[in-house]
């Protein structure tokens, strides 16, 4: 499964309305109809077929319906016909569970996760994954707290709230704001309310920038926030990947899986209300509506849209190994794990940048 940073983005904003939804519905699975013929295809019938023949191809989504980057373009896709512009036939399964186990075995071809940290921390055990997209070069994590922190530094003599285990990103922070962990208390969390730091019942937490802050600010309740910028820590912003094997055999057709979600991506950096509309409808028909309310979608796709639109990638979902370098840092210096594989032997950075003609995607003349 996804190491500590996917783990914590979905255990940070889970509530109990949100287990109760995924147990009702949000483990089926949907599926675009696939097999559209050749003559209302987008593509020419040689590789309408080509990609008939590579047969269903499993997404599972990191974090139920949230608004974000690898995620509401998958759904988004689905939704606008995209994949079945392309005859792919896609079943989507939003469970947020497990998805790096099911990709890596290949009982599911594309999953997302939350940043580049997850991918090289979980590389070790996961060998046969490989990662395609990178959708911002900003951290998303924040450290928000009482409104009575004034610096990092003021977290000694106090405590600080942590979601599975303390991430590369928060300690680097914290290395960088001079703060002496030993006179802080980590607690681990299990209230995922955002609150708890303004009723003073931990001092800050290390949360998601653009979920537990925002709901915060949403409410109109006093708190602040340190971003991982503030103490000049760099960092990612999710990662799509892909099964190894999956992308060796079928490289065009998972070019045409990207093709057709940086399509929907595209559509909701224009219209963010439509996407957002259309999302939230989904979450509902689905069950997962009181997990994922049209108010916090919206609320989430305008802080990470603007983290698509800041990549230092330039063109959204492009990678290169620059990209990933501080963060590899991070985690050699703070992931507690032996070795990490070598950038180059985690990624591929030639599938989607190779998708793009100057500034447009391309898309097939066919469907023009």
């Amino acid at each position: 499964m996804a190491h500590a940073e996917t783990r914590f983005r979905t255990a940070a904003t889970l509530t109990c309305v949100l287990t109760a939804a995924l147990a009702l519905g949000g483990c089926a699975a949907q599926s675009s109809a696939g097999g559209t013929a050749p003559d209302k295809a987008a593509v020419d019938a040689d590789a309408c077929q080509r990609n008939q023949d590579a047969g269903t191809i499993t997404y599972i989504s990191g974090y139920g319906y949230s608004a974000s980057a690898g995620q509401l373009d998958v759904f988004l896709a689905q939704e606008l016909g995209y994949f079945d512009d392309l005859c792919l036939k896609v079943e989507i399964n939003a469970s947020g569970a497990n998805g790096q186990q099911l990709v890596a075995s290949g009982q599911a071809q594309f999953t997302a996760l939350g940043s580049a940290s997850d991918v090289m921390l979980a590389a070790a055990n996961s060998k046969n994954l490989t990662a395609v997209a990178t959708y911002g070069t900003t951290s998303p994590f924040s450290i928000f707290g009482n409104e009575k922190l004034k610096s990092l530094k003021d977290l000694e003599g106090g405590s600080l709230g942590y979601f599975i285990n303390l991430t590369p990103i928060a300690s680097a922070m914290l290395d960088n704001a001079g703060v002496d962990a030993s006179k802080v208390e980590m607690v681990k969390m299990t209230n995922y309310d955002p609150t708890v730091v303004v009723r003073d019942q931990v001092d800050a937490i290390v949360g998601y920038a653009s979920n537990q802050p925002q709901s915060l600010k949403a409410q109109n309740l006093p708190f602040s926030e340190f971003l991982p910028e503030d103490e000049g820590v760099e960092g990612t912003y999710n990662v799509m990947e892909v099964n190894s094997r999956f992308l060796k055999e079928h490289r065009e057709v998972a070019a045409d899986f990207m093709r057709a979600s940086l399509k929907a991506l595209q559509y909701c950096l224009d219209e963010s209300d439509a996407c957002i509309d259309k999302l939230a409808k989904l979450a509902e028909d689905n069950n997962q509506g009181a997990a994922f309310p049209r108010e916090q979608l919206a609320r989430t796709w305008a802080v990470e849209s603007e983290w698509v639109r800041a990549s230092k990638g330039g063109h959204p979902g492009v990678q290169t190994e620059a990209m990933w370098e501080p963060e590899y840092r991070l985690v050699e210096k703070y992931g507690n794990v032996k070795s990490v594989p070598k950038i180059a032997d985690m990624m591929d950075t030639e599938l989607v940048a190779d998708l793009y003609d100057g500034d447009e995607l391309i898309w097939p003349e066919a469907g023009k």
